[in-house]
């Protein structure tokens, strides 16, 4: 399994893009910014996205795909999700005013993007992937993700905070290989960082003690010019993990 990070940053700037990972060419977990840095035959590859939520900064990317996909593809996108962030995508942002319902389009029997609902902890599987959902804790319904392609297990945490549910359902798993988990907020900013529902580097160092297994880490979602100062931090807060700041292009070999 091979993870392209496309997007990984809290928020936008010079060569900064929000959430984005590319699995093996044609999976999607998240569709923020980093879609646009794709060529259009990548992304006429893509056959499925996973959504964590629906906040903006993971979805934004989702309608310029489909404007740019539109005539080109004779397959639908399949997008999946907890019903809870389906139910944003059809009001809010495919709904003719903000932009149009792709859902319906070119017509009701031939769409090109299909919302799929997802139940947390119950697996789907995509090709020679195992995708489980999970429950997080964050400002609006969340999961993470479980990917098990039989050689290697990865998780994504996506946006959240801290919360017992998250270490139980990971500490169940019989393995963990990689854990692509946020860190936005330095650790001065701990009390916006609990509001927002996100971690600091100091509230992430505490919860992990709470993980019995030691996979290596891949830090993401930091804010836009917190990057340096979370990274000092994380050298104390992290000392005893393995880990890595991540950054556009880099890969994930699973």
């Amino acid at each position: 399994m091979q993870i392209r990070i496309l997007g990984c940053s809290g928020g936008i700037g010079p060569g900064l893009r929000t959430t984005t990972l590319l699995i093996d060419g044609a999976l999607l977990i998240d569709a923020g910014t980093g879609v646009g840095d794709l060529q259009p035959a990548e992304l006429a590859a893509i056959k499925t996205v996973l959504l964590t939520h629906a906040h903006l900064d993971h979805i934004c990317g989702l309608a310029f795909m489909a404007d740019n996909l539109f005539g080109e593809i004779d397959h639908p996108l399949k997008v999946h999700a907890i019903p809870e962030a389906l139910a944003v995508l059809r009001e809010h942002i495919f709904n003719w005013k903000v932009w149009p319902d792709f859902t319906a389009l070119p017509d009701a029997e031939h769409p090109l993007i299909v919302l799929e609902p997802l139940t947390p902890a119950t697996s789907l599987t995509l090709g020679a992937l195992s995708i489980t959902p999970f429950r997080v804790s964050h400002t609006v319904p969340a999961v993470g993700y479980i990917v098990d392609d039989g050689n290697g297990v990865f998780a994504f945490s996506g946006d959240t905070y801290a919360h017992d549910r998250i270490w139980d359902f990971l500490n169940a798993l019989p393995r963990l290989d990689h854990l692509m988990i946020e860190v936005a907020f330095p650790n001065h900013e701990d009390a916006l960082a609990q509001r927002a529902r996100h971690f600091t580097p100091g509230r992430l160092g505490s919860e992990l003690g709470k993980l019995r297994h030691r996979p290596m880490l891949h830090l993401t979602h930091a804010k836009p010019g917190s990057e340096t100062l979370i990274a000092e931090q994380c050298t104390v807060a992290l000392a005893a993990w393995q880990y890595r700041h991540l950054r556009i292009g880099d890969e994930i070999v699973v």
